[in-house]
């Protein structure tokens, strides 16, 4: 595939206008298979052979719901076959796999998809041919009545996230021209395959194959498919995650018919085609791919279609079995809180303990996929260390996680809980569907504990350890003004004259005691409780306790740069600006001590910050 760079342009107009590589490489695609000419539109169903042989259309949809259209794609045809693995899927989630299973098989047959054969049981081979599809549509109208078409046409439209309509001509025109499929349907009832009526269950199934999509839809509908069921346009989870596993494992085995072996060895991507002149193609976790031109090869494939999907995989070597995520990968920072502490400032005895012990808290920040491998990857490199007495694992990097991966994470967290080992999850909410998923096999554990924030998790740990090891953590305890770090240094007679200057002052929990962006006219010294400095957006840059200085910046800018709250119940020491520079002026060699510490206080959080950087772009 060859695809001509973009030409070079620099201005602000090219660049808003300038497309996206993968667009780009679409775009190419039609443009060298638009004037294929090759095969034959449809016309065993007369309504299809009035198809317009020049349409063309492609579009790519990806799993964060982006879409990417070129050529006709908002041109609607049937649906006929594609609408197979929606209806399997539908059907297992509606029926169960149990009763499912026990009467549609999931080989290939070999044959091609109007063939009037079963296999050694007297069973459809697949769900993908004609045989095999009947047979659903059956098993929906077993279970749904006369309502199964509404039924089907509206879990259509969830997959591809719009109301989806039927064209009625083409619906006339395969009941009129269906003998074949009512062949089917009688053999498969002879079997007792279909226990109702074959007429109503192939009206059902006429209807099903003449809902009108577009390309647009059926790369969503893929892509919903390569989503393990949730619509990456709407949201929705459409099927279970069950259901979309089997079905993307019988389209990879029969979803081509007789080309099926041929696709997966040359693609590789699971696939459906139509003979309305449709391909859609799903890479589970990676994209959905939907292609409209009607005219048809041998196997009743789509030519240019099969020719965008060859052309695509073979460009950016998508093959399903050519994967290389590396569980080496999966860890992007491993440490303990000696390297990287909590944002929280804490006083000399809490320091030294923490120091002392800062091995018991292993914080492992993970990213991407978190799957069978990459998990097993993560439990080695645990063990690869000196147990900790708590151990942080932080997923707000981890886009997704497999059944797979989460169950053998909750072995480790039982093996764990075996060592007395207490686990703290952040990044990671109790409403999702991985919390769910975890907290189905983590059931009874009790040495699990969660929090969103990473900073909030690695606070609560050093807590645990302070205590463990004999500290005490007194957030009502008032402090003087000779325990702030900030006045270190200060002789008695010096620390009384600004004790004078000082008023304290009580805050409510949540009260907002500094404003971004305000005058900075006064110094304050945290007598008791907690407060909070936050940027304006709300991201959190420190925790301060008793004996802790706020608003100093003062000293050095005429306005505040951060927002500062009340944790709890605080109070304070506050000294007007003003006041303190007449104390410095009265007391020079006490004001060259506090500019010296606050000097050591602001170098104490460069370091810190530094370390916390280091361990993002280390190895």
């Amino acid at each position: 595939m060859k695809q001509s760079p973009p030409p070079v342009t620099t201005g602000p107009a090219a660049w808003i206008s300038s497309k996206p590589p993968l667009l780009r490489f679409l775009n190419a695609c039609h443009v060298e298979f638009a004037p294929e000419t090759s095969g034959a539109v449809a016309d065993y169903i007369p309504e299809l052979g009035k198809a317009d042989p020049d349409h063309f259309g492609i579009s790519l949809a990806t799993l964060d719901g982006h879409v990417y259209e070129v050529g006709d794609t908002q041109i609607p045809f049937t649906i006929q076959s594609m609408s197979k693995p929606f209806v399997f899927a539908l059907a297992l989630d509606t029926l169960g796999a149990a009763r499912v299973e026990s009467v549609i098989g999931v080989e290939p047959s070999g044959d091609p998809f109007n063939s009037i054969r079963l296999n050694a049981e007297n069973h459809p081979f697949n769900p993908m041919v004609n045989a095999g599809a009947i047979a659903c549509s059956g098993l929906i109208h077993e279970a749904k009545g006369d309502a199964a078409f509404e039924y089907i046409r509206q879990a259509l439209g969830r997959f591809a996230g719009r109301e989806l309509d039927v064209d009625d001509a083409v619906y006339a025109s395969e009941s009129t021209t269906g003998d074949r499929n009512r062949a089917i349907g009688y053999l498969l009832r002879t079997n007792a395959v279909i226990r109702d009526n074959v007429a109503a269950v192939l009206e059902v199934y006429f209807r099903q194959c003449a809902i009108l999509v577009t390309a647009r839809d059926i790369a969503v509908m893929a892509a919903t498919l390569a989503n393990r069921g949730i619509n990456p346009v709407t949201g929705e989870q459409v099927t279970s995650a069950y259901a979309i596993s089997r079905t993307l494992s019988v389209m990879t085995s029969s979803g081509m018919y007789d080309y099926a072996g041929e696709w997966i060895y040359r693609i590789g991507i699971p696939a459906k085609s139509g003979v309305g002149g449709g391909i859609l193609a799903a890479l589970p976790a990676r994209l959905g791919l939907g292609s409209y031109s009607p005219k048809l090869d041998k196997h009743g494939n789509s030519v240019r279609g099969i020719k965008v999907c060859e052309a695509l995989s073979a460009h950016y070597d998508l093959h399903m079995l050519n994967r290389s995520d590396d569980a080496r990968n999966s860890i992007i920072a491993d440490y303990d809180i000696g390297n990287s502490p909590s944002r929280r400032v804490r006083r000399a005895q809490e320091q030294s303990i923490l120091a002392a012990h800062h091995q018991d808290v292993r914080i492992i920040e993970l990213v991407g996929t978190l799957s069978f491998s990459n998990v097993d990857y993560v439990s080695r490199q645990l063990a690869a260390k000196p147990r900790p007495q708590l151990v942080i694992f932080d997923l707000r990097r981890v886009t997704a996680m497999t059944r797979a991966g989460a169950r053998l994470l909750a072995e480790e967290f039982r093996e764990l809980a075996a060592y007395h080992i207490t686990v703290i999850l952040s990044g990671i909410r109790r409403s999702s569907p991985d919390w769910k998923m975890l907290a189905d096999w983590t059931e009874g554990l009790t040495n699990i504990r969660n929090y969103y924030l990473l900073d909030a998790a690695i606070e609560w740990a050093e807590d645990q350890v302070v205590y463990r090891y004999g500290g005490a953590i007194d957030f009502f305890e008032a402090t003087e003004l000779s325990e702030q770090a900030l006045l270190s240094g200060l002789t008695v007679e010096e620390l009384a004259d600004l004790a004078s200057l000082a008023a304290i002052k009580s805050y409510q929990a949540s009260e907002k005691i500094i404003a971004a962006g305000d005058a900075a006219t006064s110094l304050f010294f945290l007598r008791s409780g907690v407060v909070h400095v936050t940027l304006p957006d709300g991201i959190r840059l420190a925790t301060l306790t008793a004996g802790m200085p706020f608003g100093e910046m003062a000293l050095l800018e005429p306005r505040r740069s951060a927002d500062v709250l009340a944790d709890m119940a605080a109070t304070a020491y506050e000294i007007p600006l003003r006041d303190f520079e007449r104390f410095r002026k009265q007391h020079p060699r006490a004001g060259e001590r506090i500019m010296r510490n606050l000097a050591q206080l602001l170098a104490d959080r460069l370091i810190l910050a530094n370390a916390k950087l280091n361990l993002l772009t280390s190895g």
